[in-house]
């Protein structure tokens, strides 16, 4: 398996991440604050320049309000 941050699937992940942090009407700043995170997380994975692990993909669902589990649907759907 490939290991790269380039991927279709790891685009995917990013737009559904990117559009849902929109949805819920939060700026990468405001979704940075309410996971506690550094100051570039957000754009840094939403740009391709560094992946999220799964603690940190659930950790951003419940962010937005949203079950980590309906997120991970909508990433695997086309």
């Amino acid at each position: 398996m490939r290991k790269s941050i380039h991927t279709k699937r790891q685009e995917r992940l990013r737009a559904v991440l990117k559009a849902e942090r929109k949805k819920a009407g939060l700026t990468q700043d405001q979704l940075t604050q309410r996971l506690g995170a550094y100051n570039t997380f957000v754009s840094k994975y939403e740009r391709g320049e560094r992946q999220i692990d799964v603690v940190e993909f659930i950790a951003v669902a419940e962010a937005l309000g949203i079950e980590p589990a309906q997120l991970f649907k909508s990433v695997l759907a086309d």
